[in-house]
């Protein structure tokens, strides 16, 4: 389905009182669902269906509060280098679950040494210290959403 006809199709979602429509055309499937909060559209391919959605978009959460690995929260880092997130995903210790996390508090961790992996877009990204030294602390627990910028671990 070319830009042209989704255009046309979310011009016609937003001008009527449709909610959400769904249109098959050959092997592709477009849906658009309407949110009247946000004005802004944006387009979210599903890798099971391979079926774009076109929805408003939803407000960025923050960075979630919590528990740190050290039992502190991020407000209170510890002095030295801090490695923070190059992207918003999926924080992940370990490359598969059961598997040992790549690194605890306490490791010594030379420059480029994997320290985690965040998930984008269903893509397994590899976060490298950059620099060595002894992590003191881990500021995400495993399976948090993680955004950009935010503080992952503290190595002195």
């Amino acid at each position: 389905m070319d830009l042209r006809k989704l255009k046309t199709l979310i011009d016609l979602v937003a001008e009527s009182d449709i909610a959400e429509l769904e249109v098959t055309e050959g092997e592709s499937k477009v849906r658009i669902v309407k949110s009247s909060s946000l004005p802004q559209n944006q387009v979210v391919m599903l890798p099971q269906q391979s079926t774009p959605v076109i929805q408003a978009a939803a407000p960025i959460a923050g960075p979630a509060p919590g528990p740190t690995g050290s039992g502190q929260t991020a407000n209170q880092l510890e002095p030295g280098h801090v490695v923070k997130s190059p992207m918003v995903g999926t924080f992940y210790r370990a490359s598969a679950p059961g598997a040992a996390p790549f690194i605890d508090i306490g490791s010594q961790v030379k420059e480029g040494d994997t320290l985690c992996i965040i998930e984008a877009m269903k893509l397994l990204n590899e976060i490298d210290a950059d620099i060595s030294g002894t992590v003191t602390q881990i500021l995400v627990e495993n399976g948090q959403p993680v955004e950009f910028g935010q503080p992952l671990f503290v190595i002195s």
